[in-house]
Order: C-alpha cells, then structure tokens, then sequence
C-alpha cells in the first residue's frame, strides 16, 4: 500500500476548451479556437491577449509539488510580432495535439486558473 494520492481525473480537453470559450464570451470578451488538438488529452496552449496586443501564451507546466502550474512560455516581441506567429505555427507542427486557444479580453488570467507561476 502506499500513501501516493491518486491524481485528480482530469477533465477533456474539448470539454476544458469549450468552457474556456464561453466564459470569455460571457464577460464580453473575444475567445477563438486556433488550432484543434486531440480531444481528450491533448495540451492546450492558451494565447492571452487585450485588443490585440501584448499577447503572451500561457502553458501548464509541471511544478515541484506534483502539480501543474501555469506559466508564460512566450510573450509577443512589439518588433517583431511575426516571430510569435511563427513559434506558435512551429509549436504545432511539434505536437499536431496541441489546442491553442486565442483569449482577447483584460485579465485573461483570471479565467485560466489559480494556479499561475509568477517570475
């Protein structure tokens, strides 16, 4: 017997990316779909946005305590903004089940979860 807890069932991608969507769209927000991954386990890459700029994808990453976390994995140069689109473009070919999904609202944070690394 050990004393390891289960993880926590984790919930489909489809369905995560589905909710995702109309909370943003619920508080007035833009919310899209950029790339469909695998519909269950897929990864999802979250761009967040406000009107356009200062975009940022945000990823769930692996943190010390068995959780996961998430944390920038790139944010939008302003003189280069190209360069973004095509790491985005070059994450997908990586993994063709990765979600990436567009959030254009202030705060996006907020409806990606508590649990966000700071630094």
């Amino acid at each position: 017997m050990t004393d390891r807890a289960e993880p926590a069932p984790r919930l489909p991608t489809q369905l995560e990316v589905s909710g995702l969507l109309r909370r943003v769209q619920a508080e007035g927000g833009f919310a899209i779909v950029l790339a469909k991954g695998e519909p269950d386990s897929g990864s999802l890459l979250v761009v967040l946005t406000n009107k356009g700029n200062d975009s940022k994808a945000m990823e769930r990453m692996p943190s010390p305590d068995g959780g996961r976390v998430w944390t920038v994995a790139r944010r939008e140069s302003t003189d280069n903004r190209q360069d973004f689109a095509d790491w985005l473009d070059r994450r997908r070919q990586q993994d063709p089940d990765l979600w990436i999904v567009e959030l254009d609202i202030p705060n996006g944070e907020r409806f990606i979860g508590s649990s966000i690394a700071t630094g």
